[in-house]
Protein backbone atom coordinates (compact mmCIF):
# COMPACT_ATOMS: atom_id res chain seq x y z
CA UNK A 1 0.00 0.00 0.00
CA UNK A 2 1.24 3.46 -0.88
CA UNK A 3 0.81 6.07 1.86
CA UNK A 4 1.48 9.68 0.98
CA UNK A 5 -0.04 11.72 3.80
CA UNK A 6 -0.13 11.04 7.53
CA UNK A 7 -0.67 12.92 10.83
CA UNK A 8 1.87 12.40 13.60
CA UNK A 9 2.40 13.69 17.16
CA UNK A 10 5.99 14.55 18.16
CA UNK A 11 7.37 15.69 21.51
CA UNK A 12 10.90 16.75 22.38
CA UNK A 13 12.38 15.32 25.60
CA UNK A 14 11.96 17.27 28.84
CA UNK A 15 15.09 18.67 30.46
CA UNK A 16 16.44 16.91 33.57
CA UNK A 17 15.82 18.56 36.96
CA UNK A 18 18.54 20.48 38.79
CA UNK A 19 18.99 19.55 42.47
CA UNK A 20 19.67 21.19 45.81
CA UNK A 21 22.79 19.68 47.40
CA UNK A 22 25.72 20.82 49.58
CA UNK A 23 29.35 19.86 50.03
CA UNK A 24 29.67 17.76 53.14
CA UNK A 25 33.32 16.90 53.46
CA UNK A 26 35.62 16.55 56.43
CA UNK A 27 37.87 19.59 56.92
CA UNK A 28 35.77 21.71 54.52
CA UNK A 29 33.77 23.98 56.82
CA UNK A 30 30.85 25.83 55.20
CA UNK A 31 31.23 23.73 52.02
CA UNK A 32 28.54 25.65 50.13
CA UNK A 33 26.09 24.55 47.41
CA UNK A 34 26.97 21.60 45.16
CA UNK A 35 23.78 20.79 43.23
CA UNK A 36 24.37 19.90 39.55
CA UNK A 37 22.28 20.96 36.53
CA UNK A 38 19.94 18.60 34.70
CA UNK A 39 20.82 17.45 31.18
CA UNK A 40 19.04 18.74 28.07
CA UNK A 41 16.15 16.70 26.64
CA UNK A 42 16.50 15.05 23.23
CA UNK A 43 15.32 16.70 20.01
CA UNK A 44 13.09 14.78 17.60
CA UNK A 45 15.08 14.83 14.33
CA UNK A 46 13.83 13.63 10.93
CA UNK A 47 16.51 12.24 8.60
CA UNK A 48 16.12 11.25 4.96
CA UNK A 49 16.75 7.57 4.21
CA UNK A 50 17.09 6.87 0.50
CA UNK A 51 15.76 3.32 0.69
CA UNK A 52 12.32 4.36 2.00
CA UNK A 53 9.57 4.95 -0.54
CA UNK A 54 6.36 5.47 1.46
CA UNK A 55 5.15 6.84 4.81
CA UNK A 56 3.69 3.42 5.62
CA UNK A 57 5.65 3.04 8.90
CA UNK A 58 3.93 6.15 10.28
CA UNK A 59 0.54 4.47 9.91
CA UNK A 60 1.51 2.16 12.77
CA UNK A 61 3.56 4.50 14.94
CA UNK A 62 2.06 7.97 15.19
CA UNK A 63 3.61 9.09 18.48
CA UNK A 64 7.27 9.99 18.84
CA UNK A 65 8.37 11.04 22.33
CA UNK A 66 12.06 11.77 22.78
CA UNK A 67 13.80 10.77 26.06
CA UNK A 68 14.35 13.32 28.84
CA UNK A 69 17.72 14.57 30.09
CA UNK A 70 19.29 13.04 33.19
CA UNK A 71 18.71 14.80 36.53
CA UNK A 72 21.54 16.73 38.17
CA UNK A 73 23.53 15.09 40.97
CA UNK A 74 25.41 16.15 44.08
CA UNK A 75 29.09 17.19 43.99
CA UNK A 76 28.19 19.57 41.13
CA UNK A 77 27.73 16.68 38.71
CA UNK A 78 25.56 17.62 35.75
CA UNK A 79 23.05 15.18 34.28
CA UNK A 80 23.74 13.72 30.86
CA UNK A 81 22.13 15.30 27.76
CA UNK A 82 19.75 12.86 26.07
CA UNK A 83 20.86 11.78 22.55
CA UNK A 84 18.61 12.99 19.71
CA UNK A 85 15.76 10.75 18.61
CA UNK A 86 16.36 10.21 14.87
CA UNK A 87 13.34 9.19 12.77
CA UNK A 88 13.97 8.00 9.19
CA UNK A 89 11.74 9.43 6.44
CA UNK A 90 11.67 8.90 2.65
CA UNK A 91 13.10 11.55 0.28
CA UNK A 92 10.45 14.04 -0.80
CA UNK A 93 8.82 14.34 2.65
CA UNK A 94 7.33 17.73 3.49
CA UNK A 95 6.63 18.32 7.20
CA UNK A 96 3.86 20.81 8.02
CA UNK A 97 2.75 22.07 11.45
CA UNK A 98 -0.91 21.00 11.68
CA UNK A 99 -1.92 23.99 13.83
CA UNK A 100 -0.18 26.87 12.03
CA UNK A 101 0.01 25.20 8.56
CA UNK A 102 3.62 26.41 8.36
CA UNK A 103 6.12 24.25 6.46
CA UNK A 104 8.70 23.10 9.03
CA UNK A 105 10.95 21.12 6.71
CA UNK A 106 11.22 19.92 3.14
CA UNK A 107 13.45 16.87 3.12
CA UNK A 108 14.85 15.91 -0.27
CA UNK A 109 18.44 14.63 -0.19
CA UNK A 110 19.76 11.46 1.44
CA UNK A 111 21.09 12.24 4.94
CA UNK A 112 19.37 15.64 5.16
CA UNK A 113 18.20 16.38 8.72
CA UNK A 114 15.70 18.72 10.37
CA UNK A 115 14.79 19.28 14.03
CA UNK A 116 11.01 18.85 14.23
CA UNK A 117 10.51 19.19 18.01
CA UNK A 118 13.16 20.75 20.28
CA UNK A 119 14.05 19.18 23.59
CA UNK A 120 13.81 21.27 26.79
CA UNK A 121 16.91 22.63 28.52
CA UNK A 122 18.01 21.11 31.79
CA UNK A 123 17.04 22.83 35.05
CA UNK A 124 19.79 24.61 37.02
CA UNK A 125 21.06 23.24 40.32
CA UNK A 126 21.45 25.38 43.45
CA UNK A 127 25.15 26.09 42.69
CA UNK A 128 23.91 28.42 39.93
CA UNK A 129 21.88 30.58 42.31
CA UNK A 130 24.62 31.31 44.86
CA UNK A 131 25.27 35.04 45.40
CA UNK A 132 27.28 36.94 48.05
CA UNK A 133 23.98 37.80 49.74
CA UNK A 134 22.72 34.21 49.61
CA UNK A 135 25.73 31.86 49.51
CA UNK A 136 23.69 28.69 50.22
CA UNK A 137 20.45 28.94 48.20
CA UNK A 138 17.72 26.33 48.51
CA UNK A 139 16.62 26.90 44.90
CA UNK A 140 16.80 24.49 41.98
CA UNK A 141 14.87 24.46 38.71
CA UNK A 142 12.95 21.59 37.16
CA UNK A 143 13.79 20.82 33.54
CA UNK A 144 12.05 22.75 30.76
CA UNK A 145 9.30 20.74 29.02
CA UNK A 146 10.10 19.62 25.46
CA UNK A 147 8.27 21.13 22.49
CA UNK A 148 5.05 19.35 21.48
CA UNK A 149 3.69 19.41 17.94
CA UNK A 150 1.03 17.83 15.79
CA UNK A 151 2.43 17.57 12.30
CA UNK A 152 1.24 16.47 8.87
CA UNK A 153 3.75 14.61 6.71
CA UNK A 154 3.25 14.67 2.95
CA UNK A 155 5.25 12.69 0.44
CA UNK A 156 5.95 14.32 -2.91
CA UNK A 157 7.47 11.88 -5.35
CA UNK A 158 10.94 12.69 -6.56
CA UNK A 159 10.45 11.79 -10.19
CA UNK A 160 12.11 13.58 -13.10
CA UNK A 161 9.21 12.82 -15.45
CA UNK A 162 5.51 12.73 -14.67
CA UNK A 163 3.09 10.93 -16.98
CA UNK A 164 -0.22 12.80 -17.12
CA UNK A 165 -3.40 12.19 -19.03
CA UNK A 166 -6.99 11.03 -18.72
CA UNK A 167 -7.66 7.60 -17.19
CA UNK A 168 -7.04 4.62 -19.50
CA UNK A 169 -4.93 6.44 -22.11
CA UNK A 170 -2.09 3.93 -21.62
CA UNK A 171 0.21 5.58 -19.06
CA UNK A 172 0.74 2.39 -17.03
CA UNK A 173 1.34 0.36 -20.19
CA UNK A 174 3.97 2.86 -21.35
CA UNK A 175 5.73 2.76 -17.95
CA UNK A 176 5.75 -1.06 -17.94
CA UNK A 177 7.31 -1.07 -21.42
CA UNK A 178 10.12 1.43 -20.70
CA UNK A 179 11.05 0.36 -17.15
CA UNK A 180 11.05 -2.63 -14.82
CA UNK A 181 8.04 -1.24 -12.95
CA UNK A 182 5.00 -3.53 -12.98
CA UNK A 183 1.95 -1.33 -12.42
CA UNK A 184 -1.54 -2.83 -12.41
CA UNK A 185 -3.05 -2.57 -15.91
CA UNK A 186 -6.75 -3.15 -16.62
CA UNK A 187 -9.55 -1.94 -18.85
CA UNK A 188 -11.27 0.39 -16.42
CA UNK A 189 -10.81 3.96 -15.23
CA UNK A 190 -8.63 4.64 -12.20
CA UNK A 191 -6.80 1.33 -12.37
CA UNK A 192 -3.86 3.35 -11.06
CA UNK A 193 -4.86 4.81 -7.72
CA UNK A 194 -1.35 5.19 -6.34
CA UNK A 195 1.66 6.66 -8.17
CA UNK A 196 4.04 4.09 -9.67
CA UNK A 197 7.74 4.84 -10.06
CA UNK A 198 10.04 3.29 -12.63
CA UNK A 199 13.71 3.82 -13.46
CA UNK A 200 14.11 4.26 -17.22
CA UNK A 201 17.42 3.73 -18.99
CA UNK A 202 17.95 4.85 -22.60
CA UNK A 203 20.17 3.02 -25.08
CA UNK A 204 22.93 5.62 -24.64
CA UNK A 205 23.08 4.82 -20.88
CA UNK A 206 21.22 7.87 -19.58
CA UNK A 207 18.68 7.22 -16.85
CA UNK A 208 15.81 9.05 -15.19
CA UNK A 209 12.88 8.32 -12.87
CA UNK A 210 9.42 8.27 -14.43
CA UNK A 211 6.20 8.39 -12.40
CA UNK A 212 2.90 7.11 -13.69
CA UNK A 213 0.47 9.30 -11.80
CA UNK A 214 -3.20 8.48 -11.17
CA UNK A 215 -5.62 9.49 -13.96
CA UNK A 216 -6.59 13.12 -14.10
CA UNK A 217 -10.09 14.32 -15.01
CA UNK A 218 -11.89 17.62 -15.32
CA UNK A 219 -12.27 19.31 -11.94
CA UNK A 220 -9.19 17.63 -10.47
CA UNK A 221 -7.79 20.95 -9.22
CA UNK A 222 -10.96 21.25 -7.09
CA UNK A 223 -10.52 17.73 -5.76
CA UNK A 224 -12.69 15.76 -8.23
CA UNK A 225 -11.61 12.16 -8.93
CA UNK A 226 -8.19 11.59 -7.41
CA UNK A 227 -7.73 15.37 -7.62
CA UNK A 228 -5.24 16.90 -5.22
CA UNK A 229 -3.68 13.56 -4.35
CA UNK A 230 -2.45 13.34 -7.92
CA UNK A 231 -1.51 16.96 -8.42
CA UNK A 232 0.61 17.09 -5.27
CA UNK A 233 3.05 14.61 -6.83
CA UNK A 234 3.53 16.42 -10.09
CA UNK A 235 4.87 19.56 -8.36
CA UNK A 236 8.37 18.12 -8.22
CA UNK A 237 8.66 16.69 -11.73
CA UNK A 238 10.88 18.48 -14.23
CA UNK A 239 9.28 17.32 -17.47
CA UNK A 240 5.62 16.51 -18.06
CA UNK A 241 4.91 13.73 -20.55
CA UNK A 242 1.32 14.16 -21.66
CA UNK A 243 -0.16 10.87 -22.89
CA UNK A 244 -3.16 11.21 -25.25
CA UNK A 245 -5.30 8.38 -26.62
CA UNK A 246 -5.25 9.05 -30.37
CA UNK A 247 -7.58 6.17 -31.19
CA UNK A 248 -10.57 8.05 -29.74
CA UNK A 249 -11.90 4.69 -28.49
CA UNK A 250 -13.39 6.27 -25.37
CA UNK A 251 -15.45 8.61 -27.54
CA UNK A 252 -13.45 11.68 -26.48
CA UNK A 253 -11.73 14.19 -28.73
CA UNK A 254 -7.90 13.99 -28.28
CA UNK A 255 -7.44 17.78 -28.56
CA UNK A 256 -10.15 18.48 -25.98
CA UNK A 257 -8.43 16.02 -23.61
CA UNK A 258 -5.19 17.95 -24.07
CA UNK A 259 -6.83 21.32 -23.33
CA UNK A 260 -8.74 19.99 -20.28
CA UNK A 261 -5.67 18.47 -18.60
CA UNK A 262 -3.57 21.60 -19.14
CA UNK A 263 -6.38 23.72 -17.70
CA UNK A 264 -6.37 21.54 -14.54
CA UNK A 265 -2.58 21.84 -14.21
CA UNK A 266 -2.79 25.60 -14.55
CA UNK A 267 -5.62 25.98 -12.03
CA UNK A 268 -3.85 23.86 -9.43
CA UNK A 269 -0.60 25.78 -9.58
CA UNK A 270 0.47 28.27 -12.25
CA UNK A 271 4.08 27.14 -11.88
CA UNK A 272 3.18 23.76 -13.40
CA UNK A 273 2.67 25.33 -16.82
CA UNK A 274 6.32 26.47 -16.81
CA UNK A 275 7.47 22.87 -17.10
CA UNK A 276 8.31 21.62 -20.57
CA UNK A 277 5.75 19.20 -22.01
CA UNK A 278 6.21 16.35 -24.44
CA UNK A 279 3.08 14.96 -26.07
CA UNK A 280 2.76 11.24 -26.60
CA UNK A 281 0.17 10.27 -29.21
CA UNK A 282 -0.50 6.75 -27.91
CA UNK A 283 -2.41 3.78 -29.39
CA UNK A 284 -1.17 4.54 -32.94
CA UNK A 285 -1.71 0.84 -33.80
CA UNK A 286 -5.50 1.44 -33.78
CA UNK A 287 -7.36 2.04 -37.09
CA UNK A 288 -8.40 5.73 -36.81
CA UNK A 289 -5.36 6.94 -34.88
CA UNK A 290 -3.40 8.32 -37.88
CA UNK A 291 -6.35 10.39 -39.03
CA UNK A 292 -6.98 11.74 -35.49
CA UNK A 293 -3.30 12.67 -35.15
CA UNK A 294 -3.41 14.86 -38.29
CA UNK A 295 -6.53 16.64 -36.99
CA UNK A 296 -4.86 17.06 -33.57
CA UNK A 297 -1.75 18.66 -35.10
CA UNK A 298 -3.82 21.17 -37.10
CA UNK A 299 -5.68 22.24 -33.93
CA UNK A 300 -2.47 22.58 -31.86
CA UNK A 301 -1.51 26.19 -31.15
CA UNK A 302 1.26 25.42 -28.63
CA UNK A 303 4.72 24.46 -29.77
CA UNK A 304 5.05 21.10 -27.98
CA UNK A 305 6.85 18.17 -29.62
CA UNK A 306 4.46 15.31 -30.55
CA UNK A 307 5.66 11.69 -30.61
CA UNK A 308 3.38 9.08 -32.21
CA UNK A 309 3.92 5.79 -30.32
CA UNK A 310 2.26 2.49 -29.64
CA UNK A 311 3.02 1.29 -26.14
CA UNK A 312 1.63 -2.09 -27.12
CA UNK A 313 3.92 -2.71 -30.13
CA UNK A 314 6.72 -0.47 -28.72
CA UNK A 315 6.81 1.50 -31.95
CA UNK A 316 8.29 5.03 -31.51
CA UNK A 317 9.18 4.43 -27.84
CA UNK A 318 12.97 4.59 -28.40
CA UNK A 319 12.81 8.09 -30.00
CA UNK A 320 10.49 9.27 -27.23
CA UNK A 321 12.92 8.24 -24.48
CA UNK A 322 15.84 10.02 -26.19
CA UNK A 323 13.75 13.21 -26.44
CA UNK A 324 12.71 12.97 -22.77
CA UNK A 325 16.33 12.44 -21.61
CA UNK A 326 17.46 15.47 -23.69
CA UNK A 327 14.70 17.61 -22.23
CA UNK A 328 15.63 16.65 -18.63
CA UNK A 329 19.25 17.67 -19.25
CA UNK A 330 18.12 21.09 -20.52
CA UNK A 331 15.64 21.70 -17.67
CA UNK A 332 16.73 22.93 -14.23
CA UNK A 333 14.99 21.66 -11.12
CA UNK A 334 11.91 23.63 -10.14
CA UNK A 335 11.77 24.79 -6.52
CA UNK A 336 8.41 24.46 -4.79
CA UNK A 337 6.51 27.64 -3.95
CA UNK A 338 7.86 27.73 -0.41
CA UNK A 339 11.44 26.97 -1.45
CA UNK A 340 13.79 29.89 -1.92
CA UNK A 341 15.33 29.82 -5.35
CA UNK A 342 19.09 29.47 -5.16
CA UNK A 343 20.69 32.58 -6.59
CA UNK A 344 24.22 31.85 -5.50
CA UNK A 345 23.92 34.50 -2.78
CA UNK A 346 23.69 33.14 0.74
CA UNK A 347 20.95 35.04 2.46
CA UNK A 348 20.05 34.92 6.11
CA UNK A 349 16.32 34.71 6.62
CA UNK A 350 15.19 36.67 9.66
CA UNK A 351 11.74 35.52 10.70
CA UNK A 352 9.69 37.95 12.71
CA UNK A 353 8.44 35.71 15.49
CA UNK A 354 5.26 36.97 17.04
CA UNK A 355 5.93 37.55 20.75
CA UNK A 356 3.89 34.93 22.56
CA UNK A 357 1.47 36.49 25.02
CA UNK A 358 3.08 36.31 28.44
CA UNK A 359 -0.24 35.58 30.11
CA UNK A 360 -4.01 35.98 29.95
CA UNK A 361 -6.34 36.19 32.94
CA UNK A 362 -9.91 34.87 32.88
CA UNK A 363 -12.58 34.74 35.60
CA UNK A 364 -14.34 31.47 36.36
CA UNK A 365 -18.03 31.19 37.42
CA UNK A 366 -16.92 30.29 40.98
CA UNK A 367 -15.15 33.67 41.27
CA UNK A 368 -11.58 32.32 40.96
CA UNK A 369 -9.04 33.77 38.54
CA UNK A 370 -7.21 31.59 35.98
CA UNK A 371 -3.80 32.72 34.75
CA UNK A 372 -2.60 31.02 31.54
CA UNK A 373 0.03 31.66 28.87
CA UNK A 374 3.14 30.02 27.44
CA UNK A 375 5.66 31.92 29.56
CA UNK A 376 3.82 31.58 32.87
CA UNK A 377 3.12 27.89 32.34
CA UNK A 378 6.73 27.17 31.40
CA UNK A 379 7.93 28.99 34.54
CA UNK A 380 5.40 27.04 36.62
CA UNK A 381 6.60 23.68 35.23
CA UNK A 382 10.22 24.59 35.95
CA UNK A 383 9.58 25.52 39.60
CA UNK A 384 10.14 23.06 42.44
CA UNK A 385 7.17 23.68 44.78
CA UNK A 386 8.59 21.47 47.55
CA UNK A 387 10.93 24.26 48.63
CA UNK A 388 9.88 27.52 50.21
CA UNK A 389 12.65 29.52 48.55
CA UNK A 390 11.65 28.27 45.07
CA UNK A 391 8.04 29.28 45.70
CA UNK A 392 9.16 32.79 46.78
CA UNK A 393 11.26 33.08 43.61
CA UNK A 394 8.22 32.00 41.53
CA UNK A 395 6.10 34.71 43.18
CA UNK A 396 8.79 37.34 42.49
CA UNK A 397 8.98 36.33 38.82
CA UNK A 398 5.20 36.49 38.42
CA UNK A 399 5.31 39.99 39.91
CA UNK A 400 8.01 40.98 37.41
CA UNK A 401 5.79 39.70 34.54
CA UNK A 402 3.06 42.08 35.80
CA UNK A 403 0.64 39.31 36.87
CA UNK A 404 -0.09 40.83 40.31
CA UNK A 405 -0.87 44.21 38.77
CA UNK A 406 -3.12 42.65 36.12
CA UNK A 407 -5.02 40.63 38.77
CA UNK A 408 -5.67 43.83 40.77
CA UNK A 409 -7.01 45.51 37.62
CA UNK A 410 -9.34 42.54 37.09
CA UNK A 411 -10.68 43.07 40.62
CA UNK A 412 -8.76 40.45 42.62
CA UNK A 413 -8.87 41.05 46.39
CA UNK A 414 -6.99 39.62 49.35
CA UNK A 415 -7.85 35.92 49.81
CA UNK A 416 -9.22 35.34 46.25
CA UNK A 417 -8.27 32.02 44.61
CA UNK A 418 -5.83 32.19 41.67
CA UNK A 419 -5.31 29.10 39.49
CA UNK A 420 -2.31 28.29 37.30
CA UNK A 421 -2.79 24.98 35.50
CA UNK A 422 -3.97 22.50 38.15
CA UNK A 423 -2.61 24.43 41.18
CA UNK A 424 -4.41 27.01 43.33
CA UNK A 425 -2.94 29.95 45.26
CA UNK A 426 -4.41 32.64 47.43
CA UNK A 427 -4.03 36.21 46.23
CA UNK A 428 -2.21 38.20 48.93
CA UNK A 429 -2.15 42.01 48.88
Amino acid sequence: MFVDQVKVYVKGGDGGNGIVAYRREKYVPKGGPAGGDGGNGANVVFEVEEGLRTLMDFRYQRHFKAPRGEHGMSKNMHGKNAPDMVVKVPPGTVVIDDDTKEVIADLVEHGQRAVIAKGGRGGRGNSRFATPANPAPEIAENGEPGQERNIVMELKLLADVGLVGFPSVGKSTLLSVVSAARPKIAEYHFTTIVPNLGLVETEDARSFVMADLPGLIEGASEGVGLGHQFLRHIERTRVIVHVIDMSGMEGRDPYEDFVTINKELKEYNLRLTERPQIIVANKMDMPEAEENLQVFKTKMTEDFPVFPVSALTREGVRELLFAVADKIEQTPEFPLDHEEEETGIHRVLYKHEVQRDEFTITREPDGSFVVSGFKVERLFKMTDFNREESIRRFARQLRSFGVDEALREKGAKDGDIVRIMEYEFEFVE
